[in-house]
């Protein structure tokens, strides 16, 4: 099976088989390594990604799902000197070992297109589809405040 979707904005065509999930071909045919498949069950949310502007589970679309949309991974985030996403987590210790960080960014960056001053209540919805097992949410939350200043 052949798909075209963009993929941090550059039009990509593929051929796929038909259940091979979207995370899978995003780390092995492009080398988009930053989502990480971890539980595989769109529990832990470190595989989150934006189509066509929602966050979703990379772990639970298959690759035909993407056909037609617009993917935006963390690598398309990248900024020269970094995200300011990215910026606060590290200056604000919301990071320890990195791995749910990509995840992270990604459900802030939605967090933040859907509202731009979210409320605590709001913060915490945001982001209740990613975990962080080591280092606790407080430094996310206050990263999330900063990049609101």
């Amino acid at each position: 099976m052949e798909i075209t979707f963009q993929i941090n904005n550059q039009l990509t065509t593929f051929k796929t088989e038909p259940t091979t999930p979207l995370i899978q071909l995003l780390r092995s045919e492009r080398q988009l390594t930053g989502a990480k498949l971890s539980c595989g069950i769109g529990r832990c949310g470190a595989c989150s990604i934006l189509m066509d502007g929602e966050l979703v589970n990379a772990c639970l679309i298959m690759a035909y799902q993407a056909s037609g949309t617009s993917i935006l991974t963390i690598e398309g985030l990248n900024e020269e000197g970094g995200h300011p996403i990215q910026k606060a987590l590290l200056e604000e210790g919301g990071l320890q070992c990195g791995y749910c960080t990509p995840g992270m960014v990604m459900a802030i960056t939605a967090l933040f297109k859907r509202t731009p001053q979210p409320t605590d209540e709001e913060i915490m919805e945001g982001l209740s589809g990613n975990l962080c097992r080591c280092t606790g949410y407080t430094g996310i939350i206050r990263a999330i405040r900063r990049c609101m200043n």
